[in-house]
């Protein structure tokens, strides 16, 4: 992938310097607090790489989040396929970030995310851009109706990959962004 810059920030791949904070992010309670794993070091690492690679063979994916004034990786913003979703249509493409919580309220998800959403819409020709999150995970979706998407209650779901052993983490939420919406909002923002 060729990285992408915002105005504070640089989207791009996985560098072996980011494992500590890949680590960091996968294991904060705070961060992982509607997920039902934390991963140990080495399952940090080997997702990391993992991403790493979907995003060599894609050209995007959930893409590391630099500040570009330091050098310092925050997290991840970015969209990727939604193939671990067998419910949802082949092809779907959701948008996610998952940022250290120090980083947490400057806006850089916003400000990543809107880049991502401009390169899917532009770049890749995508008509939709989803997401979800668990309900009552009012940070993710606060962020989502920033983005202008909008919540479509007929398609929230319980997460396949959540175990029973979790319940209060098994609904999920769901938004879309059509690319016409996207493009409507980047019109009145003129």
């Amino acid at each position: 992938m060729k990285p992408m810059r915002t105005e504070r920030l640089i989207l791009r791949n996985w560098e072996d310097r980011d494992h500590e904070l890949f680590h960091h992010i996968n294991s904060n309670e705070q961060v992982m607090e509607f997920f039902p794993f934390r991963r140990d070091r080495a399952q940090a690492d080997a997702k990391m790489d993992e991403l790493r690679r979907v995003i060599d063979c894609d050209g995007y994916g959930f893409a590391a989040a630099e500040i570009a004034a330091t050098g310092q990786c925050i997290g991840f913003v970015g969209i990727t396929g939604t193939d671990h979703m067998p419910f949802l249509p082949a092809g779907t493409i959701e948008i996610g970030w998952r940022l250290a919580p120090e980083f947490w309220g400057k806006g850089y998800v916003t400000e990543a995310a809107q880049a991502w959403l401009a390169y899917g819409f532009e770049a890749l020709g995508l008509g939709e851009i989803v997401s979800f999150a668990v309900d009552g995970n009012r940070r993710s979706t606060a962020v989502m109706e920033r983005l202008g998407m909008t919540a479509d209650p007929s398609a929230d779901f319980d997460h396949p990959g959540i175990p029973d052993s979790h319940p209060a983490l098994k609904r999920h939420v769901f938004y879309r962004l059509s690319r016409a919406d996207w493009e409507q909002r980047k019109r009145a923002a003129r």
